[in-house]
């Protein structure tokens, strides 16, 4: 795991001599990604540089160091990332090739096994054959030509963008603005579908003219390109629909007990392959089913104790500690669990906008940023159990979204929007007061927390029309995001560009297809990945070996739900491991009480951002609602604080990392 920058430009000879510099400024502002070693290489001839930051993993010698130069002298590479089956590509490449001969290797990293399988295959058979999570630049000394590649499913960040003749690529957005000729505005088209998704979308970045390179895609570019200031699309050497309509054409036609059996042979295979490194490893342990998993998968396989993480919290509701600590007893696991004050958690907020370096507003950014903190104490690599929600079925709305959507059809919609216009009249404080005049007489399941809160989505959802528009309602922070940025106009996502959309055989099946494609890469992964790098820890996500999710394609939609229940398949591999009794208990989240806080200890600084005075001044969003937003929310009315935490993370952003 490391970080790496870069950029790319006409050749100025008499510039040459600032080249280290700048590389330098480059690399220290991501030295977190990896602070043990750092390398710089630059040809001014063809205006090439490259810069890496080295979290040693595996091979700690000077062997690994990056960029590396290939044995033929042709390649250069920097790398983010880890190959895990390197080993089983060497063997091949000294079986195949002439020029590789077993003992010829200058050291053993994944590094230069990735950059002899390129030089041997080309970069889209050696991408093919990896197994791995990665971003990658790849300078052709010959050609003359830079490549960039991401991973399958998105795991490693990598943005790039023309500024002027330039093109800068990296890591992180402050690498790139570390660079001078970085002189990109905030997109105000990407700042709405912010407002909507609580992070910026591939391929958008909060930046005019630098975009983050697609999952399971690589890029060619060369001089012609620059003085053209056009840049090519990228090319896909791994595409999730060609998995889906495989997957429906190869299904898995085997009993449920050889489907368990399957599945735990593909989960221990890349949990196998995940625990190689030659540093400290451990993983997160949240006690829910996918971290679980993982656990018990790695401990099944180890001699030694496993060492486990968990952030605990003394507010009732958010606390998962006590659950994890129960599985890590049981599976005999080297436990830590903190607990965190409220005022422990909250300082990690000013923190955030150079964190995550563009805006972004999951909450349970928080906890993740103190747990990757504990775990890197005592480790350098953790295992997650990321991605089992979106592969085996596991949030609610895969089962409740059909259910709704047959009750909402029998109405005309005429008749529905007249029901949504009806729901609205009431103000929420007054659906609250009546649903506490009513609760003594609910039933227990129909008992929930300030209902008049959850109005606005309930309108919404009423006012659905398709399963799909009411996946994209449900989904959506904001139905109307450009109407709160000024200038702003949504641009094409996923979400609003049917023709793009997955084809799949169940509906259940596309929300996971669309979540795979959208929240899993640009919400989850982005979360873990900036929050682990910030305390130079490496993060490992064995679902997401491909192969596991070729598998979960394969599979039946009543292998994932069944019995009102999801992730039935998962659930019967950690049932061999650890009772469902330690197990089953309602979803909780990995969250904290933002609301609360925003009207507590958190209230000064929101004030301030959300002063309306101080948005009109900044001119990027619309004062008056954000404002009335912030009066009904401080005041107890209404709860919004999805919306407002969304604002005031690119307000915080803003204050701290946009461009003056």
């Amino acid at each position: 795991m490391c970080g790496f920058a870069g950029f790319f430009a006409s050749p100025r000879s008499d510039d040459a001599a600032s080249w280290p510099g700048r590389l330098d400024r480059m690399g220290q502002a991501i030295r977190h990604r990896g602070p043990d070693a750092s390398g710089i290489w630059f040809d001014a001839e063809p205006g090439i540089g490259l810069v890496h930051r080295r979290l040693a993993i595996i091979d700690l010698s000077p062997a690994g160091h990056q960029p590396m130069v290939s044995a033929n002298g042709q390649l250069v590479l920097a790398f983010n990332g880890e190959i895990y089956n390197h080993l089983a590509i060497r063997r091949e490449l000294e079986q195949v090739s002439n020029s590789i001969a077993e003992g010829a290797w200058r050291g053993h990293s994944d590094t230069e096994t990735l950059i002899a399988a390129i030089s041997a295959w080309g970069l889209d058979k050696a991408l093919r054959k990896t197994v791995g999570m990665f971003a990658l630049a790849l300078w052709d000394r010959a050609t003359h030509t830079l490549s960039l590649a991401r991973d399958r499913l998105g795991e490693k960040p990598l943005y790039y963008g023309l500024q002027g003749g330039t093109l800068l690529f990296g890591s992180e957005l402050k690498a790139l603005r570390a660079h001078p000729a970085f002189a990109a505005a905030v997109d105000r088209d990407a700042l709405a579908l912010y407002l909507r998704h609580s992070c910026v979308p591939s391929p958008y970045s909060i930046y005019q003219g630098i975009s983050k390179l697609p999952p399971g895609a690589w890029l060619q570019i060369d001089s012609r390109a620059l003085q053209q200031r056009t840049l090519p699309l990228p090319m896909r050497y791994w595409s999730l629909s060609e998995v889906i309509a495989h997957g429906r054409t190869h299904a898995f036609v085997g009993s449920d007990a050889e489907a368990v059996d399957a599945l735990q042979q593909r989960l221990a295979d890349a949990v196998a392959l995940q625990q190689v490194a030659d540093v400290p490893l451990g993983a997160f342990l949240s006690g829910g089913v996918d971290s679980s998993t993982i656990v018990a998968l790695m401990q099944a396989q180890s001699t030694r104790q496993i060492k486990t993480f968990t952030i605990g919290f003394h507010e009732d509701g958010f606390n998962e500690a006590e659950h994890a600590a129960t599985v890590a007893r049981h599976l005999g696991t080297d436990h830590t669990e903190l607990y965190v004050t409220a005022a422990q958690a909250q300082a990690v907020i000013p923190g955030l906008p150079m964190v995550y370096d563009e805006p972004f507003a999951d909450v349970s950014q928080i906890p993740t940023c103190l747990v990757a903190g504990l775990a890197r104490r005592t480790v350098t690599v953790s295992l997650s159990g990321d991605a089992g929600d979106e592969l085996f079925g596991g949030y609610n709305r895969y089962l409740l979204v059909r259910a709704v959507w047959r009750k909402l059809a029998r109405l005309p919609h005429p008749m529905r929007r007249m029901l949504a216009q009806l729901l609205a009249l009431p103000s929420a404080g007054t659906w609250n007061t009546l649903y506490r005049a009513l609760q003594p007489v609910l039933p227990t399941r129909a008992r929930i927390n300030q209902p008049g809160d959850k109005l606005p989505k309930l309108i919404g959802l009423v006012s659905a029309t398709s399963p799909e528009d009411l996946y994209t309602r449900l989904v959506s922070h904001c139905m109307q995001p450009a109407s709160l940025v000024l200038g702003a106009q949504e641009p094409p996502s996923l979400l609003n560009q049917r023709q793009s959309w997955p084809q799949t055989t169940d509906f259940e099946h596309w929300m996971m297809a669309m979540d795979t494609q959208t929240y899993l890469p640009d919400d989850i992964l982005t979360k873990v990945d900036r929050a682990a790098m910030a305390a130079s820890l490496e993060t490992r996500v064995p679902l997401l070996d491909h192969r596991v999710v070729e598998l979960a394609w394969q599979l039946p939609l009543g292998m994932k739900l069944r019995q009102g229940r999801g992730k039935w398949l998962l659930r019967q591999v950690l049932d061999r491991h650890v009772p469902a009794a330690l197990i089953d208990r309602p979803k909780m989240g990995f969250s904290v009480p933002i609301d609360h806080w925003l009207r507590g200890p958190l209230r000064g600084w929101a004030d301030a951002l959300l002063d309306g005075q101080r948005l009109r001044q900044e001119g990027y969003l619309q004062p008056a609602p954000i404002v009335r937003m912030w009066q009904e929310h401080r005041s107890g009315r209404r709860n919004w604080h999805h919306q407002l935490w969304d604002v005031l993370m690119f307000q915080a952003w803003l204050a701290r990392e946009a461009p003056t």
